[in-house]
């Protein structure tokens, strides 16, 4: 049975954590354990053989150089035994910000309940549940790596292991960025950077085109597609946390930081403000106010 490609997009920050991992050995005959709903993603990297494993009702033969993500709250299970030795990696992992699996093009959490929630606006990472592994990844040894640090001390081991599973987890979001199209994510990325040079300054989808060389609908495309938000959308974020910085570290005036940070009026900066933080610039600055 075919399947449509999935994608797991995990809104970050806070960043996935790793848990554990370990290699498991199967001989001709051996199959991977039922398990329903374990609470953790598990990650498996076939280095050998091939594994036959479903989840729900999709199945799949995961064979050496190919990677597949189990979802913490599906039922999986053996789909036959193993035909050869089969060798993979595992890596449980967990999150506290908003999961979601979709197909085809990128899927973004709601943003103004991540804020809420963590305080930043989220990044998505987008991780595929099966396919063969980056280049980068396979040759990069980090799987090895994270294999010999389980057996260090656990004072030293807990910070590389982090930094490696993130570092991992990197290069598979950033695969599917130049699977997706590098040139949509260099022109997302170049309209980004003109928007945080700029932002003070009277930005218009007319500006943007002229300044960038693309046609406004480009641009929108593309920002959308790598960050879930228009130029503008993207511009108005960036303003408010520009503002809320302002409000912390300094003595400026409401009308001036609205002035600063580009809104067109301090009636319109108060309103987007409050509509976004939840309470009113004045109100945000005494909150955290000696």
């Amino acid at each position: 049975m075919t399947f449509s490609p999935s994608y797991i997009h995990l809104a970050a920050p806070p960043f996935p954590y790793f848990l554990e991992c370990d290699r498991t050995v199967y001989q001709p005959g051996g199959q991977h354990p039922n398990r329903n709903c374990m609470g953790k993603f598990d990650l498996l990297l076939v280095e050998q053989g091939c594994l036959y494993i479903g989840e729900e009702d999709k199945q799949w033969a995961v064979t050496a150089g190919t990677t597949l993500l189990l979802l913490p709250d599906r039922y999986h299970y053996s789909v036959k035994p193993c035909l050869e030795t089969t060798s993979f990696v595992w890596i449980h992992f967990h999150t506290v910000g908003e999961w979601i699996v979709a197909e085809g093009e990128p899927v973004f959490v709601n943003r103004e309940t991540h804020f809420q929630q963590f305080l930043t606006h989220p990044y998505t990472i987008r991780v595929p549940q099966f396919g063969p592994l980056p280049g980068s990844f396979e040759h990069s040894g980090q799987a090895e790596m994270l294999l010999q640090l389980a057996n260090g001390r656990r004072s030293s081991a807990v910070w590389q292991q982090q930094r490696i599973f993130e570092e991992m987890l990197r290069m598979m979001d950033l695969a599917q960025h130049d699977a997706a199209g590098s040139h949509a994510v260099e022109i997302a990325e170049q309209t980004e950077a003109y928007i945080r040079n700029h932002y003070a300054e009277p930005v218009t989808n007319a500006s943007l085109s002229e300044a960038l060389h693309f046609h406004y609908n480009y641009l929108g495309r593309c920002m959308k597609r790598v960050y879930g938000l228009t130029p503008l959308e993207y511009l108005a974020d960036y303003r408010l946390e520009q503002a809320k910085l302002l409000l912390l570290k300094t003595e400026i005036s409401i009308a001036g930081i609205a002035e600063r940070t580009g809104f067109e009026s301090t009636p319109y900066f108060s309103r987007r403000f409050a509509e976004q933080i939840g309470i009113s610039p004045l109100r945000f600055r005494k909150r955290y106010s000696r």
